[in-house]
């Protein structure tokens, strides 16, 4: 589990305390799920949303870009402006990509 005495951010807004209230399961969930199911299943979404063209693809990186959000969301007060920088990239990258797959432009 996370370090310091409280899984939650200490004087978060009310959407932050929230967002990281509704979080907790999941993230306990992740947590003990094996190593290798993360990533395993992150890099199975990715390649998916490369090769399906249309909107299946967009889709699936547009979810891909949500979770990697997301996790970034929580983290984001623990992070120095590099680390934020490159949460940033990626998101709008799969964003990007995301867009580019689904035939709009």
């Amino acid at each position: 589990m996370p370090r310091g005495d409280s899984f939650y951010t200490p004087g978060a807004g009310p959407l932050r305390a929230e967002i990281e209230r509704r979080s907790a399961v999941p993230l306990v969930w992740l947590h003990n799920a094996p190593r290798w199911v993360l990533p395993l299943a992150m890099a199975a979404v990715f390649v998916s949303g490369l090769l399906l063209a249309g909107v299946a693809g967009a889709l699936l990186l547009a979810l891909l870009a949500g979770f990697f959000g997301w996790l970034a969301f929580l983290a984001w007060p623990g992070l120095r402006g590099g680390e934020r920088a490159m949460r940033v990239v990626v998101v709008a990258t799969l964003l990007a990509l995301g867009l580019l797959q689904s035939g709009l432009f």
